[in-house]
């Protein structure tokens, strides 16, 4: 196997070391076989690298992160991917954070940002990294442009597991089911895209595995790849919108997450995710459906319907939006205006808590299974102004990018994240 050396992953930070959360981010660099370098800089640098950026701070700290930001954009550092982490609470902080962000991402250096608080631990940090890691190890196997073989992505999801079978850049079987028990759950959804496929699993020339459960079921279908949801999603959604080549903004909205990846020729350059209530997810959105007495698709439909402005939406956790939308009916609103209104709160929340942390590149792609509400589509078109592309098979785009990247894992030595991951 080919040996490759650990990825050397900047921290940029304006006071980790003191929260007790250094420690966290180093121990999920390890765990994803990273190695967590901090860029030395010159005091010269430290004194006019607010000239460099427009910003005025205070802090030292602050001032010392912009210019480890230099250091990395001028060659001066050996790295090859970037971690910011600002406290939460710090406005400073998150301006300068934003500002290094666009600042490393000009200088085509992947990063990750992300606001920790005093208790944030590893497994806060450990998706982001491995993202990270797979930029830079699996550069290679993103960028192909064209899929060839027999090949099965399977995608273990918070609320459903999906599978997709690819044959030589096509696909050719789809299966998804709500995710229960995740062993139980894959080998349902596989057989039947493999029914529909027309193929048999010894025919398959190679399987990956995503998504929450990625490591169970590798280990339980022998699987010949493990790879983090947010790089196959965007190689997924790029190649079902047909745009592998240039830039592009990948918008999914979770059940449990929401991710928002820019892209440039399918490979990840900024990405976040989370949200700080459900009430920004898409189980906000089911739990409405619920309260309407709809199933999820005809609450997509009504959604589209209605009108968001004539219901109030003031809160960003689920349960007094809940409130908010009962006192609406209650008030005599229409069930389509009521659907719209929860549609555009959960879109109004990824604007405020995640878009601003990213720069928007067209086109926008929206995938995943939210992406099949028409109502929400239609809330996002209008809160960004921007046209919105929903490609065929949005839905599977994680478990498409997963059989797609599989396919390159029998031409070139790929070294295996999951023989680096600490169980």
């Amino acid at each position: 196997m080919l040996v490759i050396e650990m990825v050397r992953v900047a921290l940029l930070t304006c006071g980790a070391e003191y929260s007790g959360v250094y420690n966290e981010i180093q121990k999920a660099a390890k765990m994803v076989g990273a190695e967590i370098v901090i860029p030395e800089v010159d005091f010269d640098v430290i004194r006019d690298v607010e000239d460099d950026f427009g910003i005025s701070v205070k802090g030292g700290d602050l001032k010392l992160m912009m210019a480890r930001a230099k250091s990395i954009s001028e060659g001066w550092s050996d790295v090859d991917a970037a971690f910011i982490a600002t406290c939460f609470r710090c406005a400073d902080g998150a301006l300068v954070r934003n500002a290094v962000r666009k600042y490393l991402q000009d200088a085509k250096i992947p990063v990750v940002a992300y606001s920790f608080t005093e208790k944030s631990k590893a497994g806060n940090f450990l998706l982001r990294m491995e993202a990270l890691v797979n930029i830079v190890e699996r550069k290679n196997l993103l960028a192909r442009t064209k899929h060839s073989g027999l090949t099965v992505g399977l995608d273990s999801g918070s609320t459903t597991t999906k599978a997709v079978i690819m044959r030589d850049n096509e696909i050719i079987g789809a299966a998804w089911r709500h995710t229960v028990d995740i062993i139980d759950t894959a080998e349902k959804v596989l057989n039947e895209a493999l029914q529909m496929a027309g193929v048999k699993l010894s025919e398959v020339e190679a399987l990956g595995t995503t998504g929450y459960g990625r490591f169970l079921i590798a280990k339980h279908f022998n699987a010949d790849i493990i790879q983090d949801e947010i790089t196959v999603g965007a190689k997924g959604a790029t190649f079902l919108a047909d745009t592998q080549k240039g830039d592009a903004t990948i918008i999914d909205i979770g059940g449990m997450d929401n991710k928002a990846i820019t892209v440039h020729d399918s490979i990840p350059d900024t990405f976040t995710l989370g949200g700080i209530c459900a009430g920004s997810s898409g189980r906000f959105l089911e739990t409405t459906a619920r309260r309407l007495g709809v199933d999820i698709k005809e609450f997509g439909e009504m959604a589209a319907r209605g009108d968001y402005r004539k219901v109030m939406m003031n809160s960003y956790c689920i349960v007094f939006g809940m409130q908010d939308l009962t006192t609406a009916l209650a008030a005599g609103a229409k069930a389509e205006d009521v659907a719209a209104a929860a549609c555009r709160s959960v879109v109004d929340q990824i604007m405020e808590q995640q878009l601003q942390e990213i720069t928007l590149r067209q086109p926008i792609i929206e995938v995943g299974g939210t992406s099949l509400l028409k109502g929400l589509v239609k809330a996002v078109r209008e809160a960004l102004g921007m046209d919105v592309i929903v490609p065929k098979y949005s839905q599977f785009a994680v478990a498409t990018g997963m059989a797609f990247v599989a396919s390159g894992v029998r031409e070139e030595e790929v070294y295996e994240v999951s023989n680096r991951i600490s169980r």
